[in-house]
């Protein structure tokens, strides 16, 4: 097995806090101090998991360790910004696995010992984990207990620590991995239905109804008699806290000044494209050319007719017109021109193989091999015996890479484009020497390589601060108050843009990326407005900070708006019922009262999901040739009468087994979610990242 190669580690920011804590003992009630730094702490921390604080340095120390493996395991140390956060997700749920999960699964009564896991790893009944693993395979992708075998005796020989670090960390995963079955398999155990359930459930679902009923709908405006006093709201409050729990968020308005180049920069770019345009046309060097002139440089994609709508659908419809260069062309702010460097038939794809070779008499070697190859050598065989790529093996043949694209191509192998199907050749890159053969190519096109000059209108210095001006006159006539914002609206007549956030807000609107705007309103006191904050160099954005609510529960206060409307609403579903009630009689007679209709449904399934769940069990409930009693739903209150039921056997066993397992794998899934609600799991990582 090929060494791991080896990688540099990143060391997150460390973050030090020195608080004077000898003066301050002196001015301020020891209490206090206590209550101000547990504040202060928590602050400063990425979370909490079954009263365990996360800090950030425990936190970076465990996104260190999850960017060591992904650096091991992809061979990279280039990390985007996805990337980095499934890094930190992994992180945090490491975390998680740690302290609430294998500790509550223990709980639960169950553990995986010591033999389990040599059987696990090394034994009769290995891992998925490591089946999964592309390096413990043999040349046939399939799991290999000796390559297996062959890591792990290479261990305590590897000076640079990775194989030892990386087995740690499957080991870690197995074990974890082997906790979630278990307990996904006591769980789906417990919630199993039983004979009589699922008896219950075919009956119900195999009869469909012949039924008429009347609905009769709530009225759209409140009733003005209805009244929801204070002891109400209270009292519906404490009975319902937990619908007013809450994360942390902020009330805030803000205003906004977006940088657009100027008529003056558009007609500035212009006239600079039309400056170079006729070199652009006559140049013979037209990679330096493009490299001095042009914000997009010369490349060696090949186009094929449509391609080019992309960046500008005139520039496409003129090159493939006939027109070998284009005029200029305005695409918003930006000015482009075209022009035909070359045309060919080339394929989209091509189907490629190769045998690397690596070290002395690499290149003679290649040689003898396209030799052999041209006198009807079998490629996969010969890959087999002299490739140092012993992984390649595209539907199971070693050596074949598979189809590549100009999109979707190795770096060296472009060549491969143009090489004519069934000669093997001899490349060089960076990899080593390669014995090439390219099995299959797809029938070509006509394809063009372009030239692409393009400038794009940029704001200038002067609209810059212009834009700038106008946003620190609104900030200066807001004077830091959001008094002073909403009479700085009233003076310039900006519109406000009004918004709820969380610490997790990083997007306004069209504009991402925008934290900045999220730090300074929960660091900001109630009342008061920003300074200008710039984002993106381009966004200059004055906020005000209407309200703050904390984390835990909205107060009876911020809850009561809601709590009138919920219990008018109760009130006036009830006003409706009682006076459906009143009126009971004949379907046709309520139907006349109400100034509705009484509707026939034939043949209707009760498990029919068209219908409210409400209709359906007043059907099912009622006795053929009755009329059931008034019942509230979400549209109004329904009134059935049921004229017939038949029993089908349509819904079989196995249905009501699926279902009854689909309702198990729900129930399994919010497992993790109670058990952060009960460990009172705190995740503030949006706060730092």
């Amino acid at each position: 097995m090929a060494v791991l190669e080896k990688i540099r580690v990143k060391f997150g920011l460390a973050i030090s806090i020195i608080i004077a804590l000898a003066l301050l003992s002196f001015i301020i009630d020891p209490s206090t101090l206590e209550s101000a730094l547990q504040s202060m702490s928590s602050k400063y921390d990425v979370g909490r998991i079954a009263g365990k604080s996360v800090s950030y340095t425990d936190f970076q120390e465990e996104v260190d360790k999850f960017t060591t493996i992904n650096e091991i395991m992809t061979g990279s140390s280039v990390q985007n910004e996805d990337s980095q956060k499934q890094i930190r997700n992994a992180a945090w749920q490491s975390l998680l696995d740690k302290f609430m999960f294998v500790k509550n699964a223990k709980a639960a009564g169950i553990n995986v010992g010591e033999d389990e896991m040599v059987d696990l790893t090394t034994g009769d009944n290995i891992s998925p984990v490591l089946l999964q693993m592309g390096i413990f395979s043999d040349e046939n992708g399939n799991f290999s207990p000796d390559a297996l075998v062959d890591f792990v005796q290479q261990i305590d020989a590897d000076q640079t620590g990775q194989y030892r670090t990386l087995w740690n960390y499957l080991q870690n995963t197995i074990y974890t991995q082997q906790n979630y079955t278990k307990y996904g398999s006591l769980f789906t155990a417990a919630t199993k239905s039983n004979k009589l359930q699922l008896a219950e459930d075919m009956a119900f679902n195999n009869t469909t109804a012949d039924f008429d009923y009347v609905l009769v709908r709530y009225p759209a405006q409140r009733d003005s008699s209805i009244t929801v006093t204070t002891t109400d709201v209270k009292k519906y409050y404490k009975a319902h806290k937990n619908f007013f729990k809450q994360v942390a968020n902020r009330d805030i308005e803000y205003v906004v000044y977006e940088v657009v180049p100027s008529d003056d920069d558009i007609a500035a770019a212009n006239e600079a494209i039309d400056a170079v345009y006729d070199e652009f046309t006559t140049t013979d060097n037209m990679k330096a050319f493009l490299l001095k002139n042009s914000e997009r440089s010369l490349n060696n994609y090949w186009y094929k007719a449509g391609e080019l709508k992309t960046i500008n659908a005139d520039l496409d419809a003129q090159i493939f017109g006939g027109s070998n260069v284009t005029p200029v062309l305005k695409n918003g702010n930006t000015f482009l021109a075209g022009r035909v460097m070359d045309s060919d038939m080339v394929s989209d794809s091509v189907y490629v193989k190769h045998i690397l070779l690596q070290g002395a008499g690499a290149k003679n070697t290649a040689d003898s091999l396209v030799n052999v190859l041209k006198k009807g050598g079998n490629f996969a065989n010969l890959a087999a015996t002299y490739s140092v790529d012993q992984n390649t093996a595209d539907n199971g043949e070693l050596g074949s890479i598979g189809w590549l694209t100009q999109s979707l191509m190795i770096s060296g192998f472009e060549s491969t484009i143009f090489a004519k199907a069934g000669e093997p050749f001899v490349l060089d890159t960076q990899y080593g020497t390669h014995v090439v053969l390219v099995s299959q190519k797809t029938k070509p096109v006509a394809k063009k390589q372009v030239a692409i000059l393009e400038k794009t209108a940029l704001a200038s210095k002067e609209t810059f601060n212009n834009y700038y001006s106008q946003a620190n006159t609104f900030a200066t006539l807001a004077n830091g108050t959001y008094e002073g914002y909403k009479k700085a609206l009233d003076s310039t007549k900006v519109y406000s843009h009004a918004m709820t956030i969380t610490e997790a807000t990083a997007s306004y609107g069209a504009v991402d990326q925008a934290k900045e705007v999220t730090r300074w309103a929960f660091d900001a006191k109630t009342g008061k407005a920003s300074n200008i904050i710039t984002v993106n160099n381009n966004f200059f954005f004055v906020v005000a900070l209407k309200d703050a609510h904390k984390e835990g529960y909205a107060t009876i206060k911020e809850a009561t708006p809601s709590i009138i409307e919920t219990l008018a609403t109760e009130k006036q579903h009830a006003i409706t019922l009682a006076s459906v009630k009143e009126k009971a009689g004949s379907l046709e007679a309520l139907a006349e009262a109400f100034d509705t209709t009484v509707e026939s449904r034939v043949g209707a399934s009760l498990n029919n999901t068209m219908y409210e769940p409400v209709l359906l069990g007043l059907v099912n409930a009622t006795e053929v040739g009755s009329t059931s009693a008034p019942a509230d739903g979400i549209l109004g209150v329904y009134v059935a009468k049921v004229n017939d039921k038949q029993t089908g056997s349509f819904y079989t066993e196995e249905d009501a087994n699926n279902y009854a397992a689909q309702k198990a794998q729900y129930a399994a899934q919010q497992v993790m979610q109670i058990m952060a609600e009960n460990d009172e799991v705190v995740d503030h990582r949006e706060r730092f990242f």
